[in-house]
């Protein structure tokens, strides 16, 4: 059965629907940087999230391409995730999306290297017909976070962060968010065939002790 992050991870990837702290090891990814409105048709994040999926599908496909991949086992492609902010301000200003900057990623098994996203790069550019020189070798470590499970559309974030906020102010917790620490999502639905009033996403904050 091919290795799942939700199932073997679900602390990270199912949070409940109330806040939580949890600390969040070393992860790698393969990733795209850029700024603007998500929702912009055939702007820069839909464009990223094409070359995300170009270079993971070649990765997860490499041995019938012909690269070994040391330590290789069968794998699912873990959901999009997204992390986010805004020059000048701590949060995000839901009116001004233009402004916005992300970096789009995807989770790699751990025994891909920088090397192999190289490769896969070089040959989703090839293969796909596209350029997919913008995906990086990314490693993030989080480490102390809180999270919560948010139902219902990206614009109503901000009434379930302040449910979060509240939570970190009376346990001693403060948030994080900042230059080198970000907002982060985890998308769990599709958003494409499931109805705003029903997407899922992991809301991930860096927070510190008060």
């Amino acid at each position: 059965m091919a290795f799942d992050f939700k199932k073997e991870y679900k602390e990270f990837y199912l949070p409940r629907n109330t806040p939580q702290i949890v600390t969040v090891p070393r992860a790698n990814y393969i990733a795209v940087r850029g700024h603007g409105d998500p929702n912009e048709e055939g702007g820069a994040y839909q464009r990223a999230i094409g070359v995300l999926y170009a270079v993971a599908y070649t990765l997860k496909m490499s041995e019938k391409a012909g690269r070994r991949i040391a330590g290789f086992y069968a794998y699912v492609v873990p959901p999009l995730e997204g992390f986010w902010w805004q020059d000048g301000t701590a949060g995000m200003d839901y009116a001004h999306k233009e402004a916005w900057r992300w970096i789009s990623a995807l989770r790699l098994p751990d025994f891909v290297t920088e090397q192999d996203v190289a490769w896969a790069v070089e040959t989703a550019s090839g293969k796909k017909k596209m350029d997919c020189s913008s995906a990086e070798f990314l490693t993030v470590d989080e480490g102390l976070c809180v999270q919560i499970m948010h139902c219902g559309a990206f614009d109503d974030e901000p009434a379930t962060l302040a449910i979060v906020n509240e939570y970190l102010a009376q346990n001693g917790y403060a948030d994080d968010v900042g230059p080198t620490r970000r907002h982060h999502e985890i998308y769990l639905s599709d958003a494409r065939r499931v109805a705003p009033e029903k997407w899922r996403t992991v809301l991930r904050h860096p927070i510190r002790k008060a």
